[in-house]
């Protein structure tokens, strides 16, 4: 093991949104699709693709790896 922490590895503020967001579509497509709900189905994609845009939202404004807003602590 290295002293020096890695860069990235996606854990930011932006990172961890989009994921939620993207886990609970994905989460709410598996059961729609089990119970044979298209249209719910359908609105869990546009969910996912809104977690997907969320996230780069969120990296533009400084809440990336290495943004201006992100806070960043040291693991110990």
């Amino acid at each position: 093991m290295t002293i020096e922490s890695e860069a990235g590895h996606g854990n930011s503020p932006a990172a961890w949104t989009a994921v939620i967001i993207m886990l609970v579509a994905f989460t709410i497509g598996t059961v729609a699709f089990w119970f044979e709900l298209p249209w719910l189905v359908i609105a869990s994609a546009v969910l996912l693709v809104l977690g997907l845009i969320t996230g780069k939202v969120l990296a533009v404004l400084g809440y990336g790896v290495g943004g201006a807003k992100a806070n960043s602590k040291a693991h110990n």
